[in-house]
């Protein structure tokens, strides 16, 4: 049995592969965007919007190969007053992002699905607390300037494993959880099922 990671983040990638975990990487493809509106529009709550995205890449990916075990992941950010941020879809919407977070605490959440056989048969959602330090304009302007191709595809606009944790004053939480998954149980399964050592 292999792992199929649901994804082409590089975060994740690169999480799992450093902590020893064989696999291949799969694009979902899935219509983020309409799932999320369907969910917010029925009220449905942040951990389980982002339960329900990593279910359905793993769910899609799985289909395609039913004979693997598929990691689907997803990360939501909502803010101090209740509201999802999406990726940003442009620098100037970055902008917009980084400076409605200074100065304020948000809560970061991760969920990851295991699929088989096209059906969930694990899942954890996790979250951290971030604590994100007083950002002056022109910071977040030179910050997204230099690098927003490696945040573009980053809900939050940050990487905390690189230069984005210079954002911070603070988090609460596992480290890993705010980089992509929440790598610990999923590695614990990993092992249930056999494809790590014990």
């Amino acid at each position: 049995m292999t792992l199929i990671l649901a994804s082409q983040s590089a975060g994740r990638i690169a999480m799992l592969r450093a902590a020893g975990v064989p696999l291949e990487a799969v694009p979902a493809l899935v219509d983020e965007s309409s799932i999320k509106e369907s969910l917010v529009a029925t009220g449905a709550k942040p951990r389980d919007i982002a339960d329900a995205l990593a279910e359905a890449k793993a769910r899609k990916v799985s289909r395609k190969y039913p004979m693997a075990l598929v990691l689907g992941c997803d990360q939501i950010v909502v803010t101090a007053d209740g509201q999802i941020l999406d990726k940003p879809e442009s620098p100037a919407d970055a902008c917009a992002h980084l400076m409605q977070l200074s100065d304020k605490t948000h809560r970061l959440i991760s969920a990851a699905v295991i699929c088989e056989a096209g059906e969930p048969v694990w899942r954890i959602v996790d979250s951290a607390q971030m604590a994100v330090r007083p950002l002056s304009a022109a910071f977040i302007d030179q910050y997204v300037t230099e690098y927003w191709e490696q945040i573009r595809h980053c809900v939050g606009c940050y990487r905390i494993e690189a230069e984005g944790a210079q954002l911070f004053k603070s988090f609460s939480g596992s480290q890993f959880t705010i980089i992509g998954l929440p790598l610990l149980p999923v590695l614990d399964y990993l092992r249930i099922r056999g494809l790590l050592p014990t």
